[in-house]
């Protein structure tokens, strides 16, 4: 077994009416100044906010509301609510919301821990990470993880063509999380699919690992990917169906968490590859594309593209995830590949960039998004293949 270091100190409090408990423990972690951060109106309107806001008030807490992130949530966004968070002199961060809301939440408390720095600071290097205001999270969306894990994402809107950059630190780690299933029952079929996949690759970017060993780990991995190949697709056609909504959410919790992923330390000092993440971000950042149908884009070829560096691996996914006999580590591989893909079909997600995007990429349009992955050539990529800017522009190409 490999050594490793695990850390997972968020508290989460799971079921229907958990939102009910939210005044409570914002006070339990300290909090009497409350920013409470939110998406579009459909969190208003179908009156979520005003339950929240009348919990914390009737505990006596003082609240600042501050709705408009958007998916893949903006550097602009997040420097206004981080300015009026200052001013109000907020002492705690809710998030109210999916991985969009949470990231900027985790921005907010960057800044409120350290106001003499612009949220742009934290990612570019020009401030430490070491502290961060409290912050919670009323969970309304499965997919990101962002509710227990150590990283955050903001898209810099103020560059042309916009680029998309993520930070970890357990600084800005939720002090608790709340998740109702019922929460995320209204949501589009499309979101929840984009979810479920994203789930699916939480797991896939540290299963994939260039180091591997632990094998507690390993069953872990493929029992969460079990779990979300079952309940994804059931979620997609009866997003009323509670069993599955709640299996979905806290598989997107446990994927992201850290624990499919231990001892799968790879070249990045991250575990595991996240190259899928990478290649994905870069098309975010130049298409607004959602996050989690960027990834099934793009996942089949960089797996076929991968493969040789560990066939053994690829065919003990196949056989212990989807159950397939075939004793030849190739052939075993290739169906692998080819189920996951049916997986994400059947979430409703698009196999290829062209389907993503509506239109056919053109070489320029490919090659610009290798220029956005790889950081105009200053980087590679993964580590259970190392990516340079010409595998990155291949992969783009198999994926077109």
């Amino acid at each position: 077994m490999q050594k490793f270091v695990y850390y997972a100190p968020t508290e989460i409090v799971f079921g229907q009416d958990t939102e009910l408990q939210t005044a409570g423990l914002v006070k339990k972690y300290g909090g009497n100044r409350v920013v409470l951060i939110y998406g579009g109106k459909s969190a208003v309107k179908s009156g979520l906010i005003g339950r929240v806001e009348e919990n914390l008030k009737g505990e006596g807490l003082e609240v600042l509301s501050c709705g408009g992130v958007v998916p893949n949530p903006l550097l602009s966004k997040a420097r206004e609510i981080a300015k009026a968070a200052v001013e109000f002199k907020a002492d705690f961060v809710l998030a109210v919301g999916g991985g969009s809301v949470i990231d900027t939440a985790k921005a907010v408390a960057l800044v409120l821990a350290a106001p003499e720095h612009d949220v742009w600071d934290f990612w570019s290097k020009k401030a430490p990470l070491d502290k961060a205001a409290p912050l919670g999270s009323i969970l309304t969306i499965s997919a990101a993880g962002s509710e227990t894990s150590n990283s955050t994402v903001l898209t810099k809107d103020d560059k042309t063509p916009p680029t998309k950059r993520g930070i970890n630190s357990d600084s800005f780690r939720c002090r608790f999380t709340i998740m109702n299933p019922d929460l995320t029952m209204t949501l589009p079929v499309w979101q929840i699919g984009a979810g479920a996949a994203d789930i699916f690759m939480h797991t896939s970017e540290r299963y994939f690992a260039k180091i591997l060993g632990n094998h507690l780990t390993d069953e872990i991995a493929e029992g969460l990917f079990r779990d979300i190949i079952k309940y994804g697709p059931i979620g997609v056609k009866d997003p009323r169906n509670y069993e599955a909504m709640s299996e979905i959410m806290w598989c997107g919790s446990v994927s992201h968490v850290g624990l499919t992923g231990i001892g799968a330390k790879g070249d990045t000092a991250r575990e595991g590859d996240w190259a899928c993440h990478q290649l994905g971000m870069a098309i975010s950042a130049l298409y607004d594309s959602t996050h989690g149908a960027t990834l099934s884009a793009v996942w089949a070829s960089w797996a076929r593209y991968v493969k040789s560096q560990n066939l053994p691996r690829f065919a003990e996914f196949a056989r212990k995830v989807y159950g397939i006999a075939e004793t030849d580590d190739e052939k075993a591989a290739d169906e692998g590949i080819q189920r996951t893909n049916e997986f994400f079909r059947s979430l409703g997600m698009p196999l290829t960039i062209t389907e993503l995007l509506g239109h056919e990429p053109t070489d320029e349009e490919l090659t610009k998004l290798a220029d956005e992955c790889s950081y105009d050539h200053t980087r590679s990529i993964g580590s259970f293949k190392t990516l340079d800017y010409d595998d990155i522009l291949a992969i783009y190409r198999m994926a077109k």
